[in-house]
């Protein structure tokens, strides 16, 4: 597997030490799959090599720090490092500004419609009150105006022809789940897709907690089974010698999105390879030779049934294989969702972009 390469980061005079430091650091643990101590070799690695610390701010400075300031544990008695719930937050503050980030500079992925509707966030617009608008909505100066212009031609009383509200900008609630493949392709060919898939969905958790405290999402790994993971232990994901269950992904996907109230359901699937596994009682039947037609026949079966829960499917295929494209295609076509075949580099930006997209719309 080919080995990372890491260029000396840009000197800011303005940059406290500590927080140079720290941006670094966040970015190997992701690597490293919240591995501290592999997480500090590296750093002093780097450090050797392109002198990323000083005679007055050196590596012993910055763990002492990452100790006092709540971002890394030490256990007394075996003196291993570990990081706290506060490093998960901010590795995720930093995975959504990098990704997100990028996106509002370019102007892709803001979330404005040109409709208005029930939603949280007034806009500048007003009309005429009617039967049925929250009464929280009326824009009271505007309604006193009203009724004070029409005083010398009525008793005085405020009418309803009277009352303005304003107008609210339409913002649909959402559940998602995002579906990751932590089958043993995902690092095959010198080619990690394991990091830029944790990056987005920590960034995309992130983005939801912060934007979007009403929506849900739920993420889930698969390989040989499927199992539901919590945000904060995607820091710590790895690859595993797996097959490819899709079918199990997506099952336990429409268990937890059955149990949503939000009518607009959604998974997220990031992938690289081709099903090749399926449960059979307490075994497994698994082909990673071509497309077995018994797996993918499953496979479609259960992207159906997501189509007829109105559940749609986007897939962000992250391999470039012509024949493992025509699968996704009958996939895409079977759930009526959509796919796209990205580099890891764009990966961030169709998630996000498409995420944004669905919140203007019921599916």
């Amino acid at each position: 597997m080919l080995g990372y390469r890491f260029q000396k980061p840009e000197d800011r005079k303005d940059q406290d030490p500590f927080e140079k430091l720290l941006q670094i650091f966040k970015e190997i643990l992701v690597y490293t799959s919240g591995d501290v101590a592999d997480a500090l070799d590296w750093m002093n690695e780097i450090d050797r090599e392109h002198h990323i610390t000083d005679s007055r701010y050196g590596m012993g400075n910055f763990i002492d720090d990452l100790k006092k300031k709540g971002y890394m544990r030490e256990d007394p008695v075996k003196g291993e490092f570990s990081i706290s719930s506060k490093m998960e937050q901010s590795m995720r503050k930093s995975a959504l500004e990098e990704i997100f980030g990028k996106l509002k500079k370019s102007g892709k992925g803001e979330h404005q419609t040109g409709y208005t509707g029930q939603g949280d966030e007034p806009t500048s617009a007003q009309r005429s009150f009617q039967f049925g608008d929250d009464l929280s909505q009326i824009a009271l100066t505007e309604s006193l105006r009203n009724a004070h212009g029409l005083l010398s031609g009525h008793s005085g009383m405020m009418k309803e022809d009277d009352l303005v509200v304003t107008e609210k900008e339409m913002k649909t609630q959402s559940s998602t789940v995002l579906m990751i493949d932590i089958s043993h392709s995902m690092i095959l060919y010198g080619e990690d897709r394991i990091t830029p898939a944790k990056k987005v969905a920590m960034a995309l958790a992130e983005l939801v907690k912060v934007k979007y405290p009403k929506d849900t999402l739920d993420i889930i790994v698969f390989g040989d089974d499927a199992w539901q993971i919590e945000v904060k232990d995607l820091p710590y994901l790895k690859v595993g010698p797996y097959h490819t269950n899709t079918v199990a992904g997506l099952q336990l996907a429409q268990d937890i999105l059955r149990r949503r109230k939000n009518k607009n359901k959604q998974i997220f699937m990031i992938t690289d390879g081709k099903p090749s596994c399926l449960k059979e009682g307490a075994g497994y039947y698994m082909n990673s030779f071509g497309l077995d037609r018994k797996i993918v026949n499953k496979t479609l079966n259960e992207a159906a049934i997501c189509r007829r829960l109105k559940i749609s499917i986007t897939t962000f295929m992250i391999a470039q294989d012509p024949y493992l494209q025509n699968f996704v295609e009958e996939f895409t076509r079977t759930n009526n969702g959509k796919a796209f075949y990205t580099s890891l580099h764009g990966l961030g930006e169709f998630i996000f972009r498409d995420f944004e997209n669905n919140k203007r719309k019921h599916i």
